[in-house]
């Protein structure tokens, strides 16, 4: 996707686009050697038996090590009580005691008593490439639907690997990442093609140039393993997870590898862990994914129009995007905003409900005359530099992650073909989200094979909560992950489409998600909710 998105795009894995002392450490390092090297199936077993026994070494480490809590920089815009840290994990787990590299992790105590405590809950939030260190900050803004979690759990947040503070990578100057604007993504020439494959092969150059030699160990395996090493450091015998978007690959993995290791897992707006789908086909099925929600929006603004007045039909609102769209192709508004830097704004309504009302507001500012507001919010901002820094970190992590977790077509003809196709009915997304994956095709480093996702020995029930509507993240990937973890719930939001559903408010899910962290009980079947609440204009 759109490359100036990724602010927006840190809680999904691919549009436009957590983490106390050291005890039980017989439980902290029980070896997961079997159930990794089984996992793969695919020959690969003497490759993963090094790595599980990698991985037994780095947690027994940890769990000696701790974590030294202090407070947290004053950078990190962390509030108190809020303490951080750092774990240790190798950097190639086949060579446990070859390089280091650093994770952050922050956490915040649980709020209830010491006999009602429960351990650890560690957070993903997706990418890849998304900082979790923000969770426990759920606890100090006094999240009303993390209340009764918050009493038992300490909450707990991290850097993944490559990720922020925890040895970040890089594969562009973050200054000239942000520039804009950038080309209009929707090619109307063969010479327009030639241009952005040009830019995605040295994009995948300069990634190699600037982070080389963390690039191979840049993969969704390793991520997972550096969990298992965070939860032997907090001194936990067993992991209880929440993991959004691609966090939920991170879980879905782990589950595989470490099934023994799971106390509980709640996994929200599935990646489908398929093979066939890492990570090529898993894009493709988003472009149509987003072409839905997109309509679901535009039929919400033509329902609003005494509020917005856009036009009272889905066609009348698609009207004005595309003139909207054509008009900044022609000259790009301010200088700056094209139809790049558009489908970077625009696409926020159909990932996140919450965004429906401020998109459509000033959407309606634009078509009255204000087009200050529209330049304002689709800009990238040059004086904001830790921002612009952040949004390269987090794309180069996106990339790397991806390309190096799968192997993705080389030949440029396939790509040409899928998302001509796709353009076709789904104009909103599909091209942008193809030169924004495009460097897989020429990433310099090997690429791996995807884990077999399953279910292994002791893995308990896992909670899958998921809207039917999901963009980023379609409905088919539940079902997925529903089939091959045995034992496993699925909660369904009816007729939503928010990306990330345990953080709103639907009594029928946040009770479910709640019961289920602190008793561990799950319904006796699949559950469907009705949808939560739809945004006021």
């Amino acid at each position: 996707m759109s490359t100036s998105s990724m602010r927006r795009r840190a809680t999904a894995f691919g549009t436009a686009g957590a983490l106390v002392t050291a005890t039980l450490i017989a439980g902290a390092v029980s070896a997961p050697a079997a159930s990794a090297a089984q996992a793969d199936g695919q020959g690969h077993a003497r490759g993963w038996d090094r790595e599980a026994r990698g991985v037994t070494i780095a947690a027994a480490r940890a769990a000696r090590a701790g974590v030294d809590w202090e407070d947290c920089a004053a950078d990190w815009n962390l509030p108190k009580p809020i303490q951080c840290g750092y774990v240790t994990v190798p950097l190639d787990y086949a060579k446990p005691f070859g390089k280091q590299i650093k994770l952050a992790v922050d956490r915040i105590g649980n709020t209830g008593t010491k006999s009602e405590r429960q351990g650890a809950l560690i957070y993903n939030p997706g990418g890849p490439g998304g900082s979790g260190l923000r969770f426990p900050a759920r606890v100090t803004s006094k999240s009303a639907v993390w209340a009764k979690t918050a009493k038992a759990y300490d909450f707990v947040g991290f850097d993944p690997r490559g990720v922020g503070h925890s040895a970040p990578i890089s594969c562009v100057d973050p200054q000239e990442f942000v520039k804009a604007p950038k080309a209009d993504p929707v090619p109307g020439s063969e010479a327009d093609k030639l241009a952005q494959s040009k830019l995605a092969r040295e994009y995948a150059e300069g990634c190699l140039e600037r982070s080389g030699e963390m690039l191979p160990h840049m993969t969704t395996p390793n991520t997972a393993r550096d969990l298992d090493v965070i939860r032997a450091a907090l001194g936990e015998k067993k992991l209880n997870y929440l993991g959004v978007s691609y966090g939920t690959y991170l879980g879905a993995v782990y589950g595989t590898l470490f099934p023994d290791h799971v106390r509980r897992m709640v996994v929200d707006s599935v990646v489908n862990p398929s093979r066939d789908k890492i990570w090529y086909q898993a894009n493709l099925d988003q472009d149509v994914a987003f072409e839905g929600r997109w309509k679901d929006w535009q039929d919400w603004v033509a329902a609003n129009d005494a509020t917005y007045h856009l036009g009272d039909t889905r066609a009348e609102v698609q009207e004005q995007w595309l003139k909207l769209r054509a008009t900044a192709a022609q000259a790009p508004l301010g200088g700056v905003v094209g139809p790049a830097e558009l489908i970077s704004f625009f696409q926020s309504a159909p990932y996140y409900d919450s965004a429906w009302a401020p998109t459509a507001e000033i959407f309606s500012k634009y078509v009255a005359g204000d087009t200050q507001a529209l330049v304002d919010a689709a800009a990238p901002d040059p004086s904001d530099t830790a921002g612009n820094a952040s949004a390269e970190n987090g794309n180069a992590v996106y990339t790397a992650v991806e390309c190096t977790d799968a192997k993705w077509p080389t030949d440029w003809n396939t790509w040409d073909r899928d998302n001509t196709r796709l353009h076709r009915d789904h104009p909103f997304m599909t091209w942008a989200n193809a030169w924004m994956n495009l460097p897989c095709a020429t990433w310099p480093v090997k690429q791996q094979t995807p884990l077999d996702v399953k279910t292994g020995k002791g893995l308990p029930p896992v909670l899958i909560v998921q809207s039917e509507r999901d963009a980023a993240t379609p409905f088919e990937g539940a079902v997925e992950l529903h089939q091959r973890f045995k034992g496993s719930r699925l909660v369904t939001e009816r007729d939503a489409g928010s990306h990330g559903v345990t953080g709103l408010v639907n009594p029928c899910v946040n009770d479910r998600v709640d019961t289920y962290l602190l008793t561990g009980k799950v319904d006796a079947g699949d559950v469907t909710c009705a949808p939560h609440a739809t945004p006021k204009p």
